[in-house]
């Protein structure tokens, strides 16, 4: 590596490094497979190539990842069909992680009786936003597990409301549960898509939430941390974590999922978190 691009390499602090999980093939992107692993080796060679985490791919998917020509990439798999689905996912290779829904009408004890058949991964628990969540994060919580929050997608329904999600942060930074999000948190900073109307959540609004549950605040000041449209703020403040704070909020928010990482990257270098050189010729590689 030349001296320019380790210095850019570099230059992305400790707090953002290894944030966004390259979720190409999602929607709303839905990159095809053939185009989306070629694009997620170029950004893990590109400037920026500390922000990037592993390519999430979904358990079906698998199949068609094993014909592609190129060399398959660090993955992490979804199982939206529950532990069976990532069991026999992770039967035949190695995989950084899964994400495992808990299936509907499955009981918490059920679920996590299943769950033990995945062993040699990580395992993210996807957290169902009905009256089973408090259990599932007492069960994470008992045996040192992960979350998985689902923060929105392509309808309005999908998005918890800065309430709602405050208190899931809450609840999973108070029991000690490290979490990782998905979908919907397209920006840095909270806005309303001018497409769909939706209220999006911001990403950097999510780690400053984790910042304020770390020092005991209650919930209503994670709202309105999560409901802050004011990028400048929001960039001082994360500008403002020492490397002991970034580590403990990274430690408690292990990543998101994007399905573009061009768009994270973009917000953070008009917000001054990264240094405009680190996007330069680098091209769209959606």
């Amino acid at each position: 590596m030349d001296v320019g691009r380790r210095a850019a390499v570099m230059s992305v602090p400790a707090v953002l490094r290894g944030l966004c999980d390259d979720a190409a093939v999602f929607p709303p992107g839905s990159l095809p497979l053939r185009d989306a692993v070629p694009a997620h080796h170029r950004h893990r060679r590109a400037k920026y190539a500390e922000l990037v985490g592993p390519f999430v791919i979904a358990a079906p998917m698998l199949d068609e990842l094993d014909r592609l020509p190129e060399e398959a990439p660090e993955l992490i798999v979804t199982a939206p069909e529950g532990p069976k689905q990532a069991a026999e996912a992770v039967a035949s290779r190695a995989v950084k992680a899964v994400e495992v829904a808990v299936p509907a009408g499955m009981s918490v004890d059920d679920f996590f009786a299943e769950c033990e058949r995945l062993t040699g991964t990580t395992v993210f628990v996807e957290v169902p936003r009905d009256e089973r969540r408090p259990d599932v994060i007492a069960g994470l919580a008992e045996r040192g597990g992960k979350a998985k929050f689902r923060t929105g997608g392509v309808r309005a329904e999908m998005y918890p409301d800065e309430d709602e999600l405050a208190a899931a942060v809450k609840a999973v930074v108070d029991a000690g549960v490290p979490f990782k999000a998905t979908a919907g948190l397209h920006h840095a900073v909270r806005n309303t898509d001018p497409d769909t109307g939706f209220e999006q959540h911001g990403f950097l609004n999510l780690l400053l939430a984790v910042d304020d549950a770390l020092d005991g605040r209650p919930a209503d000041a994670l709202a309105r941390t999560s409901a802050e449209r004011d990028g400048a703020a929001l960039a001082d403040r994360v500008r403002k974590l020492d490397e002991a704070r970034a580590a403990d909020i990274r430690g408690r928010f292990v990543s998101f999922g994007t399905c573009s990482i061009t768009d994270p990257l973009t917000d953070l270098v008009a917000l001054g978190l990264l240094p405009a050189s680190v996007a330069e010729s680098e091209g769209d590689t959606r």
